[in-house]
């Protein structure tokens, strides 16, 4: 009986003023009903493991920590006020109950590597524009056919990072599945799948341009097994190198705005 008074005392004292820090943080039943709001309320879009859905274009709730400028207020306030512009909308749920639902996404995000990469950042920055970013981008500039790896130090293990160089096919994300195609005038078409159902398919090309078709005109549509990003080997680039633009990321880590 007291544990359950001291637990709805915090809910309280959510609810009466306006907090920086999440005050349900430390308590385990706050995460626990959290889910559960989660499940009822967000999933339909973010998908019921909150790691997005991919016909919707909602993002990957389990990554929002990678980035260092994320806190709880300001997951509550995306929560309550919504994004202007975007599918998500303001929830007129209760303080609490928002609270319990930043919890709970606390509870299930994904974090990236702590370790300090020893490289030469100036030089990764420089190797990074050679060799990457074409298809992929960091604070804002680059390109768009891999993906955004501005914060991808705070979400991804540095020896997953260095396999995803070495062996790009051996985990490829979800929204970034490679496949091919040839239409009815004979254009064979490579890219990465953005969305699809049951008429339609829609890619980004090799050339990084959004493309849509119709399945039933369509001679020949492929999910390819290896990845479009080519293999780094190490006469490639060096351990040296790898390091390099590994420090370069990590020095971009959280310098984004938010999703």
């Amino acid at each position: 009986m007291i544990a359950a008074a001291a637990f709805f005392f915090l809910i309280s004292l959510a609810q009466a003023q306006a907090q920086v820090l999440n005050p349900l943080a430390s308590d385990p039943r706050a995460a626990q009903a959290g889910g559960a709001i989660f499940r009822a309320q967000c999933a339909t879009c973010h998908g019921a493991d909150a790691k997005g859905i991919d016909n919707i274009e909602a993002p990957d709730l389990t990554l929002i920590w990678a980035r260092q400028t994320t806190t709880d207020a300001s997951i509550f306030k995306t929560i309550k006020e919504g994004i202007a512009g975007s599918i998500m909308p303001p929830h007129q749920n209760p303080d609490p109950e928002i609270w319990m639902t930043v919890s709970y996404l606390k509870s299930i995000a994904i974090s990236g590597t702590n370790e300090t990469v020893v490289g030469n950042a100036v030089r990764g920055r420089n190797m990074f524009v050679g060799n990457c970013s074409r298809c992929h981008r960091v604070d804002g500039v680059g390109g768009s056919l891999g993906p955004d790896l501005s914060s991808i130090t705070g979400r991804r293990s540095l020896a997953s990072l260095v396999n995803s160089l070495r062996e790009p096919s051996s985990a490829i994300g979800r929204r970034f599945k490679p496949v091919s195609l040839t239409t009815a005038t004979n254009e064979r078409v490579q890219g990465t799948i953005k969305s699809e159902d049951a008429f339609s398919v829609q890619l980004m090309d090799s050339e990084q341009v959004l493309r849509a078709f119709n399945k039933i005109e369509l001679i020949q549509f492929t999910r390819e097994i290896d990845s479009l990003m080519p293999v780094f080997s190490e006469a490639a680039l060096t351990e040296t190198d790898v390091n390099d633009i590994l420090s370069y990321l990590q020095s971009r880590r959280g310098r984004r705005p938010s999703i």
